[in-house]
């Protein structure tokens, strides 16, 4: 480790945290001792990279962002392999309560507003807001006990996150619901190199509310007083969508060309804990499905891109023999004008030429005159040269090159060289 450290002028300690940083086995003490008397252990491989693991270093610059990694089948670890179960705060628990609780100032009962928008995908009330990050914090926890990774989408992963519908009873796409706070990127689960998005909502369910001295009361804790002349309450009720304490997860496919997605969400009666384990074997069950959803995807996909290349190629094709159609009737009718405009100049050089012609047979002081408004006649009409017209005619092919032309010309360039 000295001695490679050595070569990017940093220390061996140094090193060593950018090797484990990037995921690189390295020997541990008294290696090299061991190796001298031939008891060293094996080589360890170095590890696949796993999605988010950083796959670049350098002493000058900043870490490149990772190339996404296709999603594929993911590999199953054998049970003996399985790591062991995963307890505590998961790293994207660890100081969210915080975050969301000095966000935008809301009304009691209402949802939470971070500022912060890079943090994990909850959305609770501040009653509601201990229980999702528990059950957010079992969950990560099962899920990465069972092998898989729970981080944050980056930009270079072009994953998206999907809308969430915070009611109990989820509105039909035609009905209108408020738009919920939503962090930048999503959070998601790698199935091997599977994303499938996850957003933990506390769900919301109608609740009748009463009009009460300039604010909003629940219903039900509303206090008629006594009956009395003086004294009358002036209040009226409307039902507004609260949050009611009961979570719902939504595991969703991140990938714009995938529409996929599922729930689970709790009851008055059970409790949304207990159903981690069978959350943990659905999504596992989901990964499988959503390459299969990919795939199909990226097949249309790439038909619509054939189809596409080919409906460009007809429509060049079908411009290409309009302008060939269309240099060929210009030409033609520049021929034609020029044809017209040397008739024009002949005819003219004639009625000179026949003027001229009969005024020789007239007297001289006649011929003179007759010279004289045949001199100012030319200078009139200017002299014109009809090859300059026949000059300024362009073929066809002078206005446009066809495609079949301009290919022949290219391959015949290519030969040449």
């Amino acid at each position: 480790m000295t001695k490679v450290a050595e070569q990017f002028e940093v220390s061996g300690s140094y090193m060593a945290r950018v090797c484990s940083l990037l995921q690189v086995p390295r020997p541990e003490r008294g290696y090299w001792a061991k190796l001298a008397v031939g008891k060293a252990p094996a080589q360890q491989p170095l590890p696949e990279a796993l999605p988010g693991d950083q796959l670049f270093w350098s002493k000058d610059r900043a870490f490149h962002d990772n190339p996404a990694l296709k999603p594929e089948v993911p590999k199953r670890p054998r049970k003996e392999c399985r790591p062991r179960p995963i307890s505590g705060s998961h790293a994207l628990i660890r100081g969210a309560k915080a975050h969301f609780e000095s966000g935008r100032p809301v009304e009691e009962g209402e949802y939470l507003k971070p500022y912060k928008k890079l943090i994990v995908d909850i959305t609770a009330s501040k009653a509601g807001l201990n229980k999702a990050l528990a059950f957010t914090n079992d969950l990560f926890n099962a899920l990465e006990s069972a092998g898989y990774r729970v981080r944050l989408a980056t930009q270079n992963d072009h994953l998206m996150r999907a809308e969430v519908d915070q009611h109990e009873k989820p509105l039909k796409r035609h009905e209108y619901y408020p738009r919920l706070w939503s962090p930048f990127h999503p959070t998601v689960v790698f199935v091997g190199t599977v994303a499938i998005g996850l957003a933990v909502v506390e769900m919301s369910e109608p609740v009748l509310m009463r009009h009460l001295n300039g604010a909003y009361i629940r219903d039900s804790e509303y206090i008629p007083p006594k009956a009395s002349r003086r004294h009358i309450d002036h209040t009226w009720t409307t039902t507004r969508e609260l949050p009611c304490g009961r979570l719902r997860l939504l595991a969703y496919s991140p990938y714009w060309r995938v529409s996929w997605s599922a729930m689970w969400q709790e009851s008055k009666n059970a409790s949304l804990v207990r159903e981690i384990p069978s959350i943990v074997k659905g999504i596992d069950d989901a990964a499988d499905s959503l390459v299969d959803l990919l795939k199909e995807a990226d097949l249309q996909a790439e038909v619509a891109r054939q189809k596409l290349i080919v409906e460009e190629e007809n429509r060049r094709r079908e411009e290409d023999r309009q302008r060939i159609q269309q240099s060929i009737k210009d030409s033609q009718a520049q021929l034609a004008q020029i044809i017209q405009a040397w008739a024009d100049v002949m005819n003219l050089e004639r009625f000179f030429q026949g003027v001229y012609d009969h005024a020789q047979a007239l007297p001289a002081h006649e011929r003179d005159l007759v010279l004289e408004h045949l001199k100012l006649a030319r200078e009139f009409a200017g002299t014109k040269n009809p090859l300059d017209f026949f000059l300024a005619w362009k073929t066809p092919l002078e206005r446009y090159k066809s495609l079949s032309t301009r290919t022949a010309g290219n391959s015949a360039e290519k030969h040449e060289v």
